[in-house]
């Protein structure tokens, strides 16, 4: 399906071994008619972690949840302390299929950050070790190339567990990215602000420029 607006797409339409089933998305998706869904159907949740900082990777995420295991206190990964979501990252990567790709700065530079984000979301679901039935990916948007159907929900990652899985998984793994970035471009707290815009951040880069995990056509960069 080609990137479009959920104006134009409001189901997820499903179909395995001769059952079939039409989630209705957008903004009416229901947590009931997603579990009943899931039980059936093997459903992939997408997120991504990373799109408005200055530098490093925009990172997504794909997780198929097993029913049997769902972790307690499984939730959107911003309503959660760092210690709950390394706890929950190593409970998901344990028991489920989770699947990671990332757009560097160099390709969101090239693409722009929507287009590296999609392009991201499109690999991760690619690389889940089973094609699933079906995609639910936060947002508005729709990635092109997904190997089955996808649509978009918006505030997803609170109305589905699985897309909250994802954003934990994308949170975790683009922080222990930005703290290795901080290792190697010391001086500009990447490690600490991972690499949002904070105050320190625009005066550093303001100071002695950017770095290879900078985002080049980020402001202030480009306008270096």
């Amino acid at each position: 399906m080609a990137v479009e607006s959920l104006a134009c797409a409001r189901l997820l339409a499903l179909q395995r071994n001769g059952q079939t089933a039409a989630l209705p998305l957008f903004r009416q998706i229901s947590k009931r008619d997603l579990n009943s869904a899931r039980k059936l159907f093997a459903i992939a949740g997408v997120d991504e972690a990373g799109r408005g900082p200055l530098a490093g990777p925009v990172v997504t995420a794909a997780v198929i949840l097993d029913p049997r295991h769902i972790p307690d206190g499984l939730n959107d990964s911003k309503k959660l302390s760092a210690g709950q979501r390394a706890e929950l990252f190593d409970k998901l990567i344990a028991r489920h299929s989770v699947a990671i790709a990332w757009a560097t700065a160099q390709r969101i530079d090239r693409m722009n950050i929507r287009a590296a984000t999609l392009w991201a979301m499109t690999q991760a679901v690619a690389a889940l070790p089973a094609q699933p039935d079906g995609v639910l990916i936060d947002g508005r948007d729709i990635p092109a190339g997904l190997p089955c159907p996808g649509g978009a929900v918006i505030k997803g990652d609170n109305l589905s567990q699985s897309i909250a899985a994802a954003s934990i998984i994308a949170k975790v793994t683009r922080d222990r990215m930005m703290q290795i970035c901080g290792r190697d471009a010391p001086g500009y707290g990447l490690e600490k602000h991972m690499g949002y815009g904070t105050q320190f951040h625009r005066a550093a880069i303001l100071s002695k420029g950017g770095t290879r995990h900078h985002r080049l056509s980020f402001r202030p960069l480009r306008d270096l």
